[in-house]
C-alpha cells in the first residue's frame, strides 16, 4: 500500500471512508468527536487566553469530549448519517462556546480570533497528521491499516474545516459574516434562530453534496501530497 502521487489517487483513498463496515464507522464517529472536542476546545483556550472568564467558567478549556458535546450536532445528526444514509459525507459540529467578550476595545478582533482558532485546529490535526504519517511511512513503518487511519483523521479534519466556514449559524463561517456585513447583535441573533433549518435545507441540495465533497477531496489530497513528499525524503536518507 503506497501513498497517493496524485489528486485522482488521493480522493478515492481518502473517500474510502464512507464504508458499509459497523466498526470502521464507530472508529470514525469517534475520530469525529475527539475532532470536534478539540475544536471547541481551541475557541475556548483562545478566549480565555484573551481573558474572557466566560469558557473556563462553564468548564469548556478542557480536551474532555463530555464537555463539547451537543446532541445534534455531535451525536444525533452523525450517527443519523453515518449508519441510516450510506453514500454521504459524515458531518458534525460539537456544542458552541459561549464568551462574554468583556474588552469593548477589542471586541471585533476577539470575536475573530476566537472563531478562527476552531478551523484553524483542524487544519493543524491534518497537517500533524500528514506529518507524522509521512515520517513513519519514510521509516518503513508503512501498512494499510495505518494508512487507513491516516486518511480518515485528515479527511475528517477536512471535512470540519471547510464545513465550519459555511456562514450559517452555528458555524464559525456566520461570526465572519457577521463581522463582514457588520450585522447587529438582534439581526445575528434572528438569523442563528433560523440556523438549523438552513443547515438542514443545504446539506440536502444536490450541489451542495458535490461542492461539498470536492474541496474536502481537494483539500485533503494536499495534505496525502506531504505526506508522500516527506516518506520519498526519508527514505532517500535511509537507502
Amino acid at each position: 500500500m503506497t501513498l497517493p502521487s496524485n489528486l485522482e489517487a488521493a480522493a478515492t483513498i481518502l473517500l474510502a471512508v464512507d464504508t458499509n463496515h459497523w466498526p470502521d464507522k464507530f472508529i470514525l464517529f469517534l475520530i469525529l468527536v475527539a475532532s470536534l472536542s478539540v475544536h471547541e476546545w481551541a475557541h475556548a483556550f483562545t478566549a480565555d487566553k484573551l481573558n474572557d472568564p466566560l469558557p473556563r467558567s462553564e468548564g469548556r478549556v478542557t480536551l474532555n469530549p463530555i464537555s463539547h458535546i451537543d446532541p445534534i450536532g455531535t451525536l444525533l445528526i452523525p450517527l443519523l448519517v453515518l449508519f441510516l444514509s450510506p453514500g454521504f459525507a459524515v458531518i458534525g459540529w460539537g456544542k458552541p462556546v459561549r464568551v462574554s467578550l468583556p474588552n469593548e476595545k477589542s471586541k471585533v478582533r476577539d470575536d475573530l480570533l476566537i472563531t478562527a482558532a476552531g478551523p484553524f485546529s483542524n487544519l493543524l490535526i491534518a497537517l500533524s497528521t500528514a506529518c507524522l504519517s509521512g515520517i513513519a511511512f519514510g521509516l518503513g513503518l508503512e501498512n494499510e491499516k495505518l494508512l487507513d487511519l491516516a486518511s480518515t483523521v485528515i479527511w475528517i479534519n477536512c471535512m470540519l474545516f471547510i464545513f465550519n466556514l459555511i456562514p450559517i449559524p452555528p458555524l464559525d463561517g456566520s461570526h465572519f459574516l457577521k463581522h463582514i456585513l457588520r450585522m447587529s447583535e438582534q439581526t445575528f441573533a434572528k438569523l442563528s434562530s433560523y440556523g438549523f433549518i438552513m443547515l438542514i435545507v443545504l446539506v440536502n441540495l444536490p450541489f451542495f453534496g458535490k461542492a461539498f465533497g470536492t474541496a474536502i477531496s481537494f483539500s485533503s489530497s494536499k495534505f496525502g501530497e506531504l505526506a508522500l513528499i516527506l516518506k520519498e525524503m526519508l527514505a532517500k536518507v535511509s537507502s
